[in-house]
């Protein structure tokens, strides 16, 4: 199977992404490019469900968004970094092995500290992976763009994408998590958290709140990590 994507996210958690970027995700997969993303844990710290249920509800999410490429480096929760050497080269593996035109990762601003890791960690791996004495037995690939999506908290955003005609998958990507945005009705080990007391309406209700901004239903934004080349401005 040939893994070359046009688009490779870089997720601390199964649904940190669809959380961040679902919509954009969604419209850039009709747009007709090859999107994938890598999930660095499998949250296993997760107040709600199990390793096992988060991965079938990663593959639930991923077929509702159209993503033909997943995969999870199998990080430890809450043992990420980008001091780690060695969790840098497997993010570095993973470039060279998608071969990707642009990266997006979480913004590096966030309250929990693993989304804030993810992103250093990204940065430090779009940059080793073009260099060709870093992992040499492997073939060096450079990324034109990196770029930030938001999870938990939101920054201004460089540019946004319109999502209102995909704004309804972004949802349903969301309600594949189960374990993380529904309270069942009996479950004797389940914990009452954030995630699970209207958290996707709030997504929902960001994503509305910034598209405002610019006269569209609902928006996602986003931070670039170097600066937009423009050559028009009308």
């Amino acid at each position: 199977m040939d893994n070359k994507l046009d688009i490779l996210i870089f997720a601390a958690h199964p649904d940190d992404a669809e959380i961040g970027m679902g919509g954009t995700i969604a419209k850039q997969i009709a747009l007709g490019y090859k999107v994938g993303i890598c999930d660095l844990t499998q949250a296993e710290f997760s107040s709600n469900g199990t390793p096992e249920s988060r991965m079938i509800e990663a593959e639930m999410a991923s077929s509702v968004l159209g993503i033909q490429y997943r995969s999870n480096l199998y990080l430890p929760d809450r043992g990420i970094s980008s001091t780690n050497q060695m969790q840098v080269e497997r993010m570095v593996e993973e470039i060279r092995r998608t071969k990707p035109e642009v990266v997006f990762a979480p913004f590096i601003k966030d309250r929990h500290p693993d989304h804030e890791a993810c992103g250093a960690m990204a940065k430090e791996a779009v940059f080793n992976a073009k260099l060709r004495k870093v992992l040499p037995d492997s073939i060096a690939w450079q990324v034109k763009n990196l770029y930030y999506y938001f999870i938990n908290d939101i920054n201004k955003s460089d540019f946004i994408v319109d999502i209102s005609e995909f704004q309804a998958t972004k949802q349903a990507a969301l309600m594949a998590y189960k374990s993380q945005f529904t309270t069942p009705a009996s479950d004797n080990e389940f914990v009452s958290t954030p995630l699970n007391h209207d958290y996707i309406e709030r997504v929902t209700l960001r994503d509305r709140l910034l598209g405002q901004s610019q006269q569209l239903k609902f928006a996602e934004g986003f931070i670039a990590a170097q600066p937009i080349q423009v050559e028009r401005f009308v």
